[in-house]
């Protein structure tokens, strides 16, 4: 843990108006309390998307909607969480990171009430927009408090065990939503949700206390706010683990997005299958960020485990896209299958690590810049999803050459602009900072 960083748990007289920070060693006794409300914070944003998606032939017969109109409702939520992040993320630098998270908390249950309620879809999309909007405070300043509290490669750890958390999310949304749809109809998924916002937003209030102190925090207006991120944008190495997180991220979306159709319809898995291999694919993801954090992250250098990373992704890419080509004849469903399972398993080495870095350049800025890794990731994802299926419902080539070329721009941005082999200079903090003498990188003790 930083030895700069404040503690994450509040005294018995906190409050949202007062944060409290408190010695260090109070924080590592709070340290599995800390992590668990991180890991639901990031968890969030997920079950507000994919609890949500068994009902939405219910919600299309219900309003008496098209289902294109209904499947707006997904697009404005995660519109939301991506946009969310960029007046968040600053808002935190500036005010700290308790007030704006209890803020958008607050916010996110009183408008996931709402859409339990809602009478007409167009109210549905317009407050799934700002659920999103108020959800996004989770996640952006969730990575925020991380690199308050950690440095170097205690960060790294700390983002591959939030992943053992998060990651579960999207594996069991689904099915939880499934199940909210035996006992109720599709208000009941949003009254769900309404109650884990509620009790989120109460054991945040009890068990975690303001991580950035006064003196740390960024000054200025919305001035400000552009030129702390104009200035992390034109770091180049900032922006290389930036772009590169992004684009391993994309991978991951078009997995998302193209497997159920790939799988069944292309290679006649049961839907019970497909639901086994997405599981297994996931175990993958989380079992492999553990490793990571676990084993390699203090003995390997993390541009090294992330280079490893992004080379095994991409060489999955190429399986794929060979396979679905029809390069080596007609491919069944368990090489891809298991090109797939790789692919994904890598990601457990990229996405921790390129947070990691990224935000271990920016101690100036952590919410600024966590707000731009979050935008970057679910911007690029969300523009390569639809590609993959452009060419109809015949072919997985759209969704192998989607990943295949993500992941050669994702190791194109890392080699390109982090130049892992050079020795790097520390991001100077802006002007606008009262925090430049801890604006220097810490050192990656396993680099070389």
């Amino acid at each position: 843990m930083s030895e700069r960083g404040p503690s994450a748990a509040p005294s018995h007289e906190s409050s949202p108006s007062a944060p409290v920070t408190v010695p260090l060693k109070a924080a590592r006794r709070a340290g599995l309390l800390v992590t668990f409300i991180l890991g639901g914070l990031t968890a969030l944003p997920p079950l507000s998307m994919d609890m949500y998606l068994p009902a939405l032939p219910q919600v299309t017969a219900a309003l008496g909607s098209p289902a294109a109109t209904i499947q707006l409702t997904l697009t404005s939520c995660l519109a939301g969480m991506a946009l969310g992040q960029l007046v968040i993320g600053p808002m935190s630098d500036k005010w700290g990171r308790r007030r704006p998270l209890l803020t958008g908390m607050a916010v996110y249950v009183l408008a996931t009430a709402i859409c339990a309620l809602a009478p007409s879809a167009g109210l549905l999309i317009g407050f799934r927009l700002l659920q999103g909007l108020a959800g996004s405070a989770a996640i952006v300043i969730a990575r925020a408090v991380v690199r308050d509290l950690y440095d170097g490669v205690e960060m790294a750890r700390f983002f591959s065990t939030l992943m053992l958390i998060s990651g579960t999310a999207p594996i069991i949304a689904p099915l939880i939503g499934g199940q909210v749809l035996r006992f109720a109809d599709w208000r009941g998924v949003f009254v769900v949700l309404t109650a884990v916002g509620l009790a989120l937003t109460l054991v945040v209030w009890r068990g975690l206390g303001e991580t950035l102190p006064p003196e740390r925090r960024q000054t200025g207006g919305v001035g400000a706010a552009l030129r702390t991120m104009r200035g992390l944008l034109a770091d180049r190495v900032f922006a290389g683990y930036t772009l590169a997180g992004g684009f391993a991220f994309a991978v991951l979306f078009s997995y998302i997005s193209a497997s159920p159709f790939v799988v069944q319809e292309i290679y006649g898995a049961s839907p019970q299958a497909f639901s086994l291999l997405f599981g297994l694919n996931s175990v993958g993801l989380i079992v492999v960020g553990q490793v990571n954090g676990k084993v390699l992250v203090g003995r390997v250098s993390l541009d090294k485990v992330l280079a490893v990373g992004i080379a095994v992704f991409m060489t999955a890419s190429v399986a794929l896209l060979l396979m679905s080509a029809g390069v080596f004849g007609k491919a069944g469903l368990l090489p891809v299958a298991a090109a797939l399972f790789v692919l994904m398993s890598a990601m457990g080495l990229v996405l921790p690590n390129t947070n990691a870095q990224a935000l271990m350049r920016t101690p100036h800025a952590a919410g600024s810049a966590s707000a731009l890794l979050g935008t970057s990731s679910f911007l690029v994802g969300a523009v390569a999803s639809p590609l993959v299926g452009i060419a109809g419902e015949h072919t997985a080539v759209p969704m192998a050459l989607v990943q295949l070329s993500c992941s050669v721009l994702a190791a194109g941005c890392f080699l390109a602009l982090c130049r892992p082999w050079r020795e790097r200079e520390p991001m100077a903090a802006p002007a606008g900072t009262t925090a430049q003498a801890d604006a220097a990188a810490p050192a990656d003790p396993a680099a070389p």
